[in-house]
């Protein structure tokens, strides 16, 4: 039983890489899909995806008119991508070896191929219309496997390989703390000391984004957004779950920072919302391809957000 349910998930996800992009008309109100990755690794299992597989992904998206865009950009309204297409934010979460991973070879080291980093660029290298963009949760503090991709001697040069070559580094806290369990001194520790270690590498950088380990907030959110700990302040202009579906559009009065939902990238998810927004386009969000401007139908006006930032201007369409 189990294997049929399987392999009638992969064919579902099969006919979706396959269906040809269909043309959209801008609907900058759609819905947005961040979606959750953790482990790249062998075998495929529930929190685990094949680097074949995530290949497979990447090329599911862009088939189906998907464009990486960055969360910091999506967060400030920043939407530049083709017309005509849906930007796509991914999230790679708890520092694991899979998801970076240098190798040496013939005396120099490199990426590794296998890893999650090594599949994303040689897939931006052969389509650079995708776009490049990805927000790495890291853990500095964990046990391994998972301290800062489980190798300590490339640790620096990862994160500033990830910063210098356009992608975001987020705040999972020190050690996947889970942040309900706790009160104020050692939330805000937890976060604080994270951004340290992270800046140790990459200093003057400033995570702008938490992921919730578990998924689980404090017993005040106020503790994740912003605040001081052992003479470290940090401030967060989101926070993830770990879970909810697709995220509403941030021009959208329903947009709401502190609790941005994601999908979680796993075979029987990934295939369900990219079928869902192909029976229901209309709740895609679909780019007009300015970036100065916000396209809606007329009738959803009213569901705007107020105020949008000034440098934006509204088309009704």
């Amino acid at each position: 039983m189990i294997r049929t349910v399987v392999a009638v998930v992969a064919v579902l996800f099969a006919l979706a890489a396959a269906a040809p992009a269909q043309t959209l008309a801008p609907n900058e109100l759609g819905r947005v899909m961040i979606l959750e990755y953790h482990k790249i690794d062998y075998p495929e299992e529930r929190w685990t995806r094949t680097p074949e597989n995530f290949r497979r992904d990447l090329e599911t998206l862009y088939a189906r008119g998907y464009r990486l865009i960055a969360l910091n950009d999506l967060l400030d309204g920043r939407i530049s991508v083709p017309a005509g297409t849906t930007p796509v934010v991914l999230t790679f979460d708890d520092s694991s070896p899979g998801q970076f991973r240098y190798v040496e070879r013939d005396g120099r080291v490199e990426i590794d191929p296998k890893s999650g980093i090594g599949v994303l660029e040689a897939f931006i290298r052969e389509r650079p219309d995708f776009g490049r963009a990805a927000t790495f949760y890291v853990l500095p503090g964990a046990s391994r496997p998972n301290k800062l991709f489980n190798q300590d001697e490339y640790a620096g040069k990862k994160l500033q390989y990830l910063v210098t070559n356009g992608y975001e580094i987020g705040n999972h806290t020190l050690w996947h703390a889970n942040l309900g369990k706790y009160e104020e001194p050692t939330v805000r520790g937890q976060i604080a000391e994270a951004q340290v270690w992270i800046q140790r590498h990459v200093p003057d950088y400033r995570p702008r984004t938490l992921a919730l380990p578990h998924g689980v907030y404090p017993k005040d959110v106020t503790w994740a957004v912003r605040g001081t700990a052992k003479g470290a302040s940090y401030q967060h202009d989101a926070i993830l779950m770990v879970a909810g579906g697709a995220a509403p559009s941030p021009f959208s009065r329903n947009f709401d920072a502190l609790h941005l939902p994601r999908i979680q990238a796993v075979e029987h998810d990934l295939a369900y919302w990219l079928g869902y927004f192909e029976k229901h386009p209309g709740e895609r969000f679909v780019s007009d391809g300015d970036p100065a401007a916000v396209t809606v139908q007329g009738v959803q006006r009213d569901r705007l957000r107020s105020p949008l930032p000034r440098s934006l201007r509204v088309v009704e369409r």
